[in-house]
């Protein structure tokens, strides 16, 4: 016989209308989890662990986890991938109800639930008497999930699912609505770096809103890449493109600097600085080891690939205008400038005097004895010679 379940007036009215407004007291989404439980514990659900799973449109998190229990702050994981071919996703009642876009219950309390899901076991294990899984169901059309679940004797009352009920539309429109905005932010870190997409979200967006910024510069390209072009399938080229990346990304976004733009084979990033000289040591050192770690990881690559892969870099310090250029709606949003200039041509001269890094001399001159000079150099564009330095352990 299945236990007695109290009879407990449950009005969650005031939760569904906080939602309704946009549960505007809490700017986070973990924020808004932890008040939302709360408020439904205050409203006479008794809720022992709630769970929302999020998809999100990232290049590698399939989705997010918010997890909650009484008395603890939430907990938010991440999940890769790779996550939805294992079974603890196909065996899991999220991938029944992605598929289904249908809500799961199970009385955990009544001997004769059916313990189709591995999850519930655990569940069990830990004292619940009830699960309720119910989609959260997106205006795109996309599935996404709500999980409640509680020690109550006898578990959820009538009127405490329906009270849950009346909260998951509203949730999913908050859901949706963080969501979106959480997607644009991670869209414009990965497409145009984290402080060129703060500036967009920020309401930096017309053609020609541009701000002078000084910055450490780094302009490299991968030494012989037409040949490798010629030669390379396309899909073997692109493999050989995003290893080759792989091993400066890391290494600028680790030493404080961002990555806006992919040119074919080459890359621009900034490291920015203020004019002062204490802070431009310091942020010109940064970008030195993240060179010497890029050099480093791209020698190690060589091998992997059985291929001759080097590239040469130009590093440069000076003011740069960051903003929007373009014409008509189509955008980017960049770094130009004498500066950048200066850089692409110094990068030019890696391969002839094969070297791998060079500096300017005003970049050079905040890094102490790590550059020597190599000779002064007549540059497209530029009406004096500029002096060019390398690292001093390349010429031993």
């Amino acid at each position: 016989m299945r236990p007695a379940m109290p009879i407990v007036d449950c009005d969650t009215g005031p939760v569904v209308a906080w939602l309704v407004d946009g549960a505007r007291s809490a700017p986070q989404a973990q924020q808004v989890m932890g008040e939302m439980c709360e408020r439904l514990v205050q409203c006479g659900l008794p809720l022992w662990r709630v769970a929302v799973f999020v998809r999100t449109l990232h290049p590698q998190i399939m989705g997010r986890r918010f997890l909650w229990r009484p008395g603890v702050e939430v907990v938010v994981s991440e999940a890769p991938y790779e996550f939805l071919d294992t079974a603890a996703f196909l065996e899991n009642p999220f991938a029944h109800v992605a598929a289904t876009g249908g809500a799961v219950r199970r009385r955990l309390a009544d001997p004769d639930c059916p313990l189709d899901f591995p999850y519930l076991q655990e569940l069990l294990a830990e004292d619940a008497t009830d699960y309720f899984a119910a989609p959260l169901h997106f205006t795109d059309g996309s599935v996404h999930l709500a999980t409640w679940a509680t020690r109550q004797p006898g578990g959820f009352s009538d009127a405490q699912l329906r009270g849950l009920e009346a909260v998951i539309a509203p949730l999913a429109r908050v859901a949706e609505i963080r969501a979106m905005r959480r997607t644009a932010g991670v869209l414009l870190d990965t497409y145009v770096g984290h402080h060129a997409g703060e500036r967009i979200l920020a309401g930096q967006i017309r053609r020609g809103d541009i701000e002078e910024i000084d910055a450490a510069i780094w302009l490299s390209d991968m030494r012989g890449f037409t040949a490798l072009a010629d030669r390379l399938a396309p899909q073997l080229l692109l493999d050989l493109l995003n290893r080759y990346f792989d091993c400066q990304v890391p290494a600028i976004l680790e030493h404080g600097g961002e990555v806006l733009k992919f040119m074919g084979d080459g890359l621009l990033a900034i490291f920015p600085t203020a004019a002062d000289a204490a802070v431009a040591e310091t942020v010109c050192g940064r970008a030195l080891a993240a060179a010497r770690l890029a050099r480093s990881r791209i020698a190690a690559l060589a091998p992997t690939v059985d291929l001759d892969v080097r590239f040469g870099l130009a590093l440069h310090l000076g003011a740069v205008s960051f903003g929007n250029i373009g014409g008509g709606d189509r955008l980017d949003f960049t770094c130009i400038g004498p500066a950048v200039n200066l850089a692409a041509r110094i990068e030019k001269l890696a391969g002839p005097l094969g070297r791998t890094i060079l500096a300017s001399q005003e970049f050079a001159r905040h890094c102490g004895r790590e550059f020597a000079a190599i000779g002064d150099f007549a540059l497209p564009g530029f009406a004096e010679a500029q002096q060019v330095f390398g690292i001093d352990e390349e010429f031993s």
